[in-house]
C-alpha cells in the first residue's frame, strides 16, 4: 500500500484514493487528522527511580503491546515533568521514527518515551488496535518519508502525514479483532516453539554428557580430544572465481552456522578451485564442520555434519573440517559437539580483541568430547534429538504459514477488498 503513482481501475462500490482503491464509504485521512500526539521531551532523565516505564525503540516488538522497559528503567512524574516529557496514556500507539522506522506497538499502561518514538493517541474516530495494523501495513510508505541521512529519521510532520485507510468505526473494530485472532495464534505458536527449544536444550545437556541414559544402555562413556578422534583441517577454498579453475560448490560459514545437517540440495554458492585444492577440501558423508570464529566467544565451534558425499563441493576457508577415524552414528555426529560442556571449552580456548574471536586448529585438536561406548546408543540419542528437531521444524512451519496468512489478510482487509460487514 502507500501513495499510488498511477490510477487503478475501480469496480462499482470502490474509489481511487491516496492509499489505493478502497470502498466508497471509507476515508483516507492523514493519521494526524484522526489522532492526537505527544512530542517527547528533549532531555534524557537523570534519575530512574520512579514507577513509570521509560520506553525506547529496543523495547518495541512490532505489532505487540509494550508494558515495560526491557532493562527496567522507570522514572517518576516529577522527573518526567523536569525533562519536559508528558505521560503517554494507555491505548496509545507508538511508532519508531529513527533508525529502524515504522516499528509499531500499543501501550497497555502509562509510560514515558524518548525522542526516537512518536506517540499517536487515538480519538473517537479510530480504534487503537486498527491504527496499529493500518500503520504496520504502511511500512513502505513510511520509509519513503524519511530524511536521507546516515540515520533515517521522521520528524513530527512526517509521522502525522502518513495516509491510512479508514473504514467506519464498527468495521475497524471487526478488522482489528480478526487480525488480533491471527496474532494470538502466532503468539501461541511462538510460546510452543520456545518451550520446545528449552526442552531440546535440557535433553541435549542430559543425553550428550551421559547424565541420563536411555533405557537398555550401560557402560562407561569415553572422552577423547578431537585430535584423537580424527583429522582436523582448515585452509579451505576462498570465495573467488578464477576463469582458469573448475567450478565447485562451497560449504560456507553460514551453511554450518544455520544447519545441523548439510545436504547437496542446500548448497548453491559456486566458486572455483584448483582440482588438487578442491580434492583436499572435499565434502564426504560424515564430515563434521565447525565455525572457528565469531564476534562472541560463546558462539565459537558451531557444528554441522555432511549427510552425504557431495563430489562437486569443497569447504570454505572460514570453516574447519573434522574427518573422524572412528565409525560414529551419523545422526549422533550432528549433536555430539553441541553440548554446553563442549561449547564452553571452545569459548575458553578462543582468542580475540573484543571484535572478533578465533580458535586455532591446534586448540581445536585439544577440545574433548564425551560419547557412548556403542554405536547403538549413539544412534538412539541421535534419533531422540532428531525427533525433537522434527517437531520444532513442524511448529516453525506452522508459525511461518500463520505469519503469511496474516500478511494476506492485512492486504485484503485493510484495502476493503474483503469486507467483514
Amino acid at each position: 500500500m502507500g501513495v499510488m503513482a498511477k490510477q487503478q481501475t475501480t469496480r462499482p462500490g470502490y474509489k481511487q484514493s491516496v492509499v489505493g482503491v478502497i470502498p466508497d464509504e471509507w476515508e483516507s485521512p492523514k493519521v494526524g487528522a484522526v489522532c492526537g500526539w505527544i512530542v517527547p521531551g528533549r532531555n534524557k532523565p537523570k534519575r530512574f527511580d520512579g514507577d513509570i516505564p521509560w520506553i525506547t525503540t529496543p523495547d518495541l516488538e512490532d505489532g505487540k503491546t509494550v508494558t515495560r522497559s526491557r532493562i527496567s528503567l522507570c522514572i517518576s512524574r516529577d522527573e518526567a515533568k523536569a525533562v519536559g516529557s508528558k505521560i503517554v496514556p494507555p491505548g496509545s500507539v507508538l511508532m519508531s521514527c529513527a533508525g529502524e522506522l515504522g516499528i509499531v506497538a500499543l501501550t497497555k499502561n502509562e509510560i514515558v518515551v524518548n525522542q526516537q518514538l512518536h506517540v499517536f493517541i487515538p480519538t473517537g474516530r479510530i480504534d487503537g488496535k486498527f491504527l496499529l495494523y493500518a500503520l504496520a501495513h504502511q511500512k513502505r510508505h513510511i520509509a519513503s518519508l524519511a530524511t536521507k541521512t546516515a540515520v533515517p529519521y521522521l520528524n513530527k510532520n512526517n509521522c502525522n502525514s502518513i495516509p491510512i485507510p479508514l473504514p467506519p468505526l464498527p468495521e475497524q473494530r471487526i478488522i482489528a479483532i480478526t487480525l488480533s485472532d491471527v496474532d494470538g495464534l502466532i503468539a501461541w505458536l511462538d510460546r510452543l516453539i520456545s518451550k520446545k527449544r528449552d526442552l531440546k536444550q535440557a535433553t541435549m545437556q542430559q543425553l550428550l554428557t551421559g547424565k541420563r541414559r536411555l533405557l537398555g544402555f550401560a557402560g562407561e562413556w569415553e572422552v577423547k580430544t578431537l585430535g584423537k578422534l580424527g583429522q582436523i583441517s582448515g585452509a579451505g577454498v576462498d570465495k573467488k572465481i578464477h576463469p582458469d579453475e573448475p567450478p565447485v560448490r562451497l560449504v560456507n560459514y553460514m551453511d554450518v552456522y544455520r544447519h545441523n545437517f548439510i545436504y547437496s540440495k542446500d548448497l548453491d554458492h559456486f566458486v572455483s578451485a584448483r582440482p588438487e585444492h578442491a580434492a583436499r577440501c572435499a565434502v564426504k558423508r560424515g564430515d563434521v564442520f565447525f565455525t572457528p570464529s565469531s564476534e562472541m566467544p560463546f558462539d565459537i565451534a558451531v557444528s554441522a555434519v555432511a549427510m552425504e558425499d557431495i563430489p562437486d563441493a569443497a569447504y570454505s576457508y572460514h570453516v574447519v573440517r573434522l574427518r573422524l577415524d572412528e565409525c560414529w552414528d551419523l545422526l549422533f555426529r550432528a549433536y555430539a559437539f553441541k553440548s554446553q560442556e563442549f561449547l564452553n571449552q571452545a569459548a575458553r580456548a578462543c582468542e580475540g580483541s573484543g571484535v572478533r574471536y578465533v580458535i586455532t586448529q591446534g586448540k581445536f585438536r585439544q577440545l574433548s568430547v564425551r560419547f557412548p561406548p556403542t554405536k547403538e546408543e549413539q544412534a538412539a540419542i541421535g534419533s531422540v534429538l532428531s525427533d525433537i528437531d522434527g517437531e520444532l521444524a513442524a511448529l516453525e512451519q506452522r508459525r511461518d504459514k500463520a505469519r503469511a496468512l496474516k500478511q494476506g489478510m492485512m492486504q485484503e482487509l485493510l484495502t476493503g477488498n474483503t469486507r467483514l460487514i
